[in-house]
């Protein structure tokens, strides 16, 4: 038996081999776990893109496939009825939704736009409540939800400009979501992440220096792998950390204590 044997969930966000959603998705896969997906809608129905490059990774094992813009009530409402139809209760709901239009994410903070950031809060942010809303009603006893940030929610990283405004934003909502739903005997968690290249990462300015950074600085000296993310997903998922909600988990070698340079780390690249 694996942790997740009988457990059952919702993962959103998954865009394609590289996603941190997809690390920790094979890892619950490989401890049990039963998941139903979404993906993004595709403009054109003729061309399933999205959905495609979805079923591609998880048709060989996923409860169901669904579209859904978490900008669309109906959208949200229709998945969990799913997953109700589906599994009756869930245990888990991974979330790992972000975005901002890219001409407010590549100029600085000072430049965005009224609507870009309203764009970029309500998809990166307000989805994670909305979520949580809806998960409480089919949550089974102990359930849990888990999103993903990054240090730059916490601390100025050039290049993450609004994108650091609105993963500030989340992991206080993650905080408060925990508190709504601790009396309920639900957790509410997010991890944090050191530099991976996937589709989010490739929008961010600097992120090669971001990754120099964490080889250099880092305690370990070392940037993470995909696998160990997965891993430490997984676990904050799991009844192993049933003690564990308004956490946010950083697995980036330890990179986030450090207040400057090691002395033996290169100054110029």
């Amino acid at each position: 038996m694996g942790l997740f044997t009988g457990k059952k969930g919702l993962v959103f966000g998954i865009a394609n081999d590289y996603s941190i959603a997809w690390a920790i998705t094979q890892q619950l896969r490989a401890e049990g776990a039963e998941m139903g997906f979404t993906h993004l809608p595709d403009k054109e129905p003729s061309r399933p893109r999205m959905e495609r490059r979805l079923r591609k990774l998880v048709d060989d094992f996923a409860t169901f496939c669904m579209p859904c813009d978490v900008q669309n009530d109906e959208h949200l409402d229709a998945v969990f009825a799913k997953a109700k139809e589906e599994f009756g209760e869930i245990d888990f709901v991974l979330h790992s939704i972000a975005y901002a239009p890219m001409e407010d994410l590549k100029g600085p903070v000072r430049d965005v736009s009224r609507d870009g950031f309203k764009m970029a809060m309500e998809i990166s942010c307000y989805s994670l409540i909305s979520l949580a809303s809806r998960a409480r009603k089919i949550l089974a006893p102990g359930g849990n939800i888990l999103t993903l940030t990054y240090l730059g929610g916490e601390q100025v990283m050039p290049g993450y400009n609004l994108m650091g405004v609105c993963k500030s934003a989340l992991e206080q909502a993650v905080e408060y979501l925990a508190y709504d739903l601790g009396t309920e005997g639900f957790r509410v968690n997010a991890l944090s992440a050191g530099p991976l290249k996937t589709l989010s990462s490739s929008a961010v300015g600097e992120f090669d220096l971001m990754v120099k950074l964490y080889d250099n600085f880092s305690p370990m000296r070392r940037n993470i792998t995909p696998a160990e993310v997965g891993k430490s997903g997984a676990f904050l998922m799991s009844d192993a950390a049933s003690g564990i909600t308004g956490e946010n988990l950083h697995v980036d070698a330890g990179y986030h204590v450090m207040g400057g340079p090691p002395p033996d780390a290169p100054l110029k690249w």
